[in-house]
């Protein structure tokens, strides 16, 4: 895989450079502190000239920074299921198709932490470059699961003691008057359709996010942005008390 712009290939150089297969920078760019960081890490690169390199990925922004690293690593859900504490709030996405979305998601919970993701293998965007590179280095720092169910992975982690919530659009306890008990995981759907129904009946608690707008719905991304900021805020108000 290839991972290109200058903050996604600082970030992988401080958290996983050995997954770093190679390492080329153009000639004339401003990459002082990536340089930095691949010596620190004892990763050696090459220098391109503008020409040479746009050769490389002709298609691509990539500010002058291309790494080639290992394909992404998910790990499995019963990792996640018996992680101790502090237990990972979980994000499971129903048919989110857009990489993009998914490359969102990824960035905003890492800014957050103490979050994993868990894909279905079918209907679903993967972990590819386009992830990476909304990601920003997120992938980093988030785990995530790929099942073949989403259902079954549902059910197994109310077995593990989780709390299973979704966002639905109307109808569901305003998101910032609900009370869950932790462990938490929050079921997102596709903004086409939503949660699947077999899906939806596997909900304790259904979410609504607060609209008094217009009549429009929030972007997948956006909504577990809301959704991931008001989980942390009370997890940080409650290890103050």
């Amino acid at each position: 895989m290839r991972l290109y712009g200058k903050r996604p290939v600082l970030e992988r150089l401080k958290t996983a450079p050995k997954t770093i297969r190679a390492l080329v920078l153009q000639q004339d760019t401003d990459a002082a502190d990536l340089v930095k960081a691949a010596k620190a890490a004892g990763i050696t690169f090459l220098s391109k000239s503008r020409h040479d390199f746009s050769r490389l990925a002709p298609e691509l922004h990539t500010q002058g920074v291309l790494a080639e690293v290992e394909d992404f690593r998910y790990v499995e859900i019963e990792q996640l299921l018996q992680q101790q504490e502090p237990r990972p709030t979980l994000i499971l996405l129903d048919r989110v198709t857009d990489p993009q979305n998914l490359g969102a998601i990824l960035r905003t919970l890492a800014c957050l932490g103490e979050f994993a993701v868990v894909l279905p293998r079918h209907e679903s965007a993967e972990v590819n470059e386009t992830v990476l590179r909304i990601a920003c280095g997120g992938e980093n720092h988030i785990p995530v699961a790929r099942v073949t169910n989403l259902v079954q992975a549902s059910e197994a982690a109310k077995q593990a003691g989780y709390w299973i919530a979704g966002a639905v659009p109307a109808g569901g306890t305003p998101l910032h008057t609900a009370d869950w008990p932790v462990p938490l995981a929050v079921i997102l759907g596709s903004e086409g359709t939503g949660i699947r129904p077999g899906l939806e009946k596997q909900l304790e608690l259904k979410l609504s996010l607060p609209m008094p707008g217009a009549a429009l719905s929030f972007n997948v991304a956006t909504a577990a942005a809301l959704i991931g900021y008001e989980v942390t805020r009370r997890r940080l108000m409650k290890e103050k008390t």
